[in-house]
């Protein structure tokens, strides 16, 4: 077994447990009554820490009470949980897991689209309350003829692009700087794409440089027949302003994989009709979380052996790895 002591905050996946266990030396610091006593002794010979989605902040005051922490392998492709600039300062490796999710968000993402402009959860809800047998469904709007700007065109960006285009939907995007690789129409500004599109995907990263990018004045340019799909992070879309905007018919529909305060959603989103709600299932197959888990444990693994990380993030080095 490697030398490589690993902290999980909260259980993981059994892929990632289990294949950590076997290899190195595990503390679950969720099964201990007294975790601030057990945190302490355990401190000085931690290497890694698990994080993601739904677990506790990896943020300074803990890695500062790490003193040899040298990894923190991130469940997703998002990690706007950690703090990266602790971490960039102290040579501490922060990995996620790009790619093995990448055609599962994209499909969802799709998915999302289709049944918030058919309203097919609505359809579905209308049959099963027996309202058929008393006149038609209303009709929906449509994909037809319509252009889809896309915020944060990265792996899943392109990888949903490539599908609305089979789809006959007209592309923009906007993102910190033009695509060489993209041949659809860059916005330089949020606002203008928005007012020029009728539906805006969200599949930019999360973060401070991204936090209510999606705000009022987005969505009154998307306008009273415009269309938003969040499939990113909740802290991207002001939704405050979102809720506003959807009762008041400025916005013509919206469909949500994420929330600000996941799992709690307001009460003033839920009882709407012309949004779909969704608890933030982008990636949750069982093929691709247990390929996300895996790719959690690699990274530990690698490290372990002293070998570099396979999917660090940008902002860390790979200089501080032992």
């Amino acid at each position: 077994m490697a030398d490589y002591p690993t902290l999980l905050l909260a259980p993981p996946l059994p892929v990632i447990s289990d294949g950590l266990a076997a290899e190195v030396q595990v503390y679950r610091l969720y099964e201990v009554a007294d975790r601030e006593a057990e945190l302490t002794r355990i401190a000085p010979y931690i290497r890694a820490i698990i994080s993601g989605a739904g677990f506790p902040k990896v943020d300074a005051a803990l890695m500062r009470r790490l003193p040899n922490l040298k990894l923190v392998s991130n469940f997703g492709v998002g990690y706007d949980t950690v703090d990266v600039g602790y971490a960039r300062e102290h040579g501490i490796i922060v990995t996620h897991t790009p790619d093995v999710l990448t055609e599962e968000v994209a499909d969802l993402a799709m998915g999302l689209l289709i049944a918030t402009v058919r309203r097919i959860p609505q359809a579905d809800a209308y049959l099963r309350a027996g309202k058929w047998e008393q006149k038609p469904f209303p009709f929906s709007a449509s994909l037809r003829g319509k252009t889809m700007g896309i915020l944060g065109l990265g792996r899943i960006g392109m990888a949903i692009a490539q599908r609305a285009e089979a789809f006959g939907l007209k592309l923009a995007y906007h993102s910190r700087s033009p695509k060489a690789e993209a041949p659809w129409r860059y916005y330089a500004s949020l606002v203008e794409m928005a007012r020029d599109v009728d539906i805006l995907m969200v599949i930019a990263p999360g973060g401070p440089e991204t936090f209510h990018i999606v705000n009022g004045e987005v969505l009154h340019a998307l306008g009273a027949s415009g269309t938003l799909i969040n499939v990113a992070r909740g802290s991207l879309v002001d939704e405050s302003a979102l809720t506003t905007a959807l009762e008041a018919g400025t916005l013509g529909a919206a469909g949500l994989d994420v929330f600000e305060d996941e799992p709690r959603v307001p009460e003033s989103l839920r009882k709407l009709d012309n949004c779909v709600l969704l608890p933030h299932v982008g990636s949750a197959s069982h093929y691709t979380r247990n390929k996300m888990g895996q790719l959690v444990v690699d990274n530990v693994l690698a490290m372990a052996a002293g070998q570099p990380p396979l999917t660090p993030v940008p902002e860390t080095p790979i200089s501080g790895r032992a």
